[in-house]
Formats: C-alpha cells, structure tokens, sequence
C-alpha cells in the first residue's frame, strides 16, 4: 500500500462513501442511486462489465472499498454517456465512473495490465511531452507495450490502414523525428504542475 493509498485509508477507516464524496469528482451523487438498472441497460458494454455502475455504487455504499478501487470496471466506459441521458434521476454516472478510475490510478491499486488504462498512460505521457499528441509515436506505443514481439504483429497487422492513413496525410512518418508541438509546452507543463497540486489540496493530499 503506498502513502497515499495508507493516508487516505487512515483518514476515512471504513467510510468508504464519505472517501468517494471528498475525493472523487462528483462522488456526492453516489447516495443518490436508486438501483434501477437502466445504466447498466443503457451500456453498450454493459454484459461484459465487472461490477455494473450500480453495483459500484452500492458496494460503495456497502464499504467494500478494495473491491470498488481494484475493480477494472471503471475502465469499461466508453463516455458514450447514454446512462447519464438515460438516468432517472440524472447521475453523472460516467463522470464518477472516471473519477473512480482516476482516483484508483493515483492511489496505484487500479488493476494492472488493464488496457485501457494503459492505453490512457501512454496518451497521457505523449500529451505532456510537448502539449500535442504525437500520434505515430502514440501508435507504435500502444502496439508495442506488450512486447517488441507483439508489437511487431501488431503493426503488421495495420500496415494497411497506416498506409492509408499516410496516403490521406492523415498520419505523417516524419513525426517520429518529433511532430507538431506547442509553442511554449514548458508553460503548459507548468499548468498540469499547478492543477495537480490544486487536486491535491482539494482532496487533501500531501504534497
């Protein structure tokens, strides 16, 4: 368990609902599920989730705190935000189900090897770089993070699509020697620095 993860379960002890209302974004509304089901309905991934977004928010509600931040299923959403239009009572489910994500991301207890969270980290670290996505590099990237040999499946297996892509101009090679950047990526770097420690404090994390 790192620290943040052990301050963070000193502080709450077993009120895992009042953890998710301070330090999940819009964790507030979780009380508020009625247990209906229609966002599970609504879901197009919903028969291959985990833990639906009601169980979620009942085994929240339950305190099963392990069980909620190791669970992969705030990874499924897709942010198609039919449970949110669909909703009786107007949850912002996919906002929380991302702010779980996140929350079991910065505590490092989300589960490992997960797809989409690694495809997450690796758009986000391309992002940071230079203030744009570089997307050849993002590309071999996620081909590549399981292995040089698959990842060289996995390129063959798109060479055709990356060939059209190249021939739309919608992808350039040249980008491997650095690609589109922003003028001042040290200034936005200084920005995520600042809204980082703005999060920490509002959720009261220590530096």
């Amino acid at each position: 368990m790192n620290d943040l993860n052990q301050q963070a379960a000193a502080h709450y002890g077993k009120n895992f609902l009042k953890e998710v209302e301070d330090r999940v974004e819009d964790g507030e509304w979780v009380k508020m599920c009625m247990q209906c089901g229609v966002c599970a309905g609504s879901c197009p991934l919903g028969p291959h989730w985990e833990h639906s977004p009601q169980k979620i928010f009942r085994m929240i509600m339950a305190g099963k705190r392990d069980e909620v931040l190791s669970s992969d299923s705030m990874w499924m959403c897709t942010s198609c935000y039919n449970c949110i239009v669909r909703c009786p009572r107007k949850l912002p489910i996919t906002h929380i189900m991302h702010g779980l994500a996140h929350y079991a991301h910065k505590l490092n207890i989300a589960p490992k090897g997960q797809p989409t969270r690694e495809v997450a980290r690796l758009f986000w670290n391309s992002l940071v770089q230079t203030g744009r996505v570089n997307e050849l590099k993002f590309s071999l990237a996620v081909y590549f993070k399981d292995g040089f040999v698959r990842g060289i499946k996995n390129a063959l297996a798109m060479q055709g699509i990356g060939l059209k892509l190249m021939k739309a101009k919608r992808l350039n090679p040249m980008e491997i020697l650095g690609g589109h950047k922003c003028k001042d990526a040290g200034g936005i770097k200084k920005m995520l620095a600042k809204a980082k420690e703005i999060e920490d404090r509002r959720q009261g994390f220590s530096s």
